[in-house]
């Protein structure tokens, strides 16, 4: 690996604070968020094998400690609203399933209650079903079923809005939107 972690903090320093500060309003958790961001990357640059990637694995190791914030700090309360920067990129940073996660954001904001709650809490609150069915008072097999709902409601609303080129690990290389009066993207 030809950079250094102190030219990486010279080169984005700047430009993730501000990304940050988009998202989350307190200074002081903008802070820790950036501290947190190169501690990752410091302990895991010598896993990127490909100096070309380095600026799209900050912008996900940025965007990801931003949701694990997030999650941190909404335990016990359900936050059936997402940020609503959290899927936003700038030109630059804009990845294909970047895009499409942002899309699938609006997506879920659109899903019934129960779907969205379900998914909320199974997919970006990294909770089991088993636990899922216990918070809503439900059974697994019901809450099983409300996820598997939600997410081929999702697909249909993505494959209603796009066509998607993937490749075989499931990463979108391409896609078109089918329409440009989409409501989602």
């Amino acid at each position: 690996m030809n950079r250094c972690i102190s030219c990486v903090w010279d080169d984005f320093s700047i430009p993730l604070k501000r990304y940050i500060k988009k998202r989350v309003s307190n200074e002081q958790d903008c802070d820790d968020i950036l501290q947190e961001i190169f501690i990752k990357i410091h302990n895991n640059i010598e896993s990127l094998e490909n100096d070309n990637k380095i600026h799209g694995w900050i912008y996900k190791i940025t965007r990801n400690t931003i949701i694990d914030f997030y999650r941190r700090n909404d335990k016990n309360h359900l936050s059936i609203k997402l940020p609503e920067n959290l899927g936003n990129f700038k030109e630059e940073e804009l990845s294909n399933n970047a895009e499409i996660a942002s899309c699938l954001k609006v997506m879920v904001d659109n899903l019934p209650d129960i779907y969205k709650e379900a998914i909320i809490l199974t997919e970006f609150q990294n909770m089991t079903q088993k636990e899922l069915s216990e918070k809503t008072g439900i059974s697994i097999s019901g809450a099983k079923s409300r996820v598997q709902r939600a997410r081929k409601m999702l697909k249909r609303m993505l494959l209603e809005c796009c066509q998607l080129d993937m490749d075989r690990r499931g990463n979108i290389i391409d896609y078109k939107h089918k329409s440009s009066e989409c409501k989602y993207c």
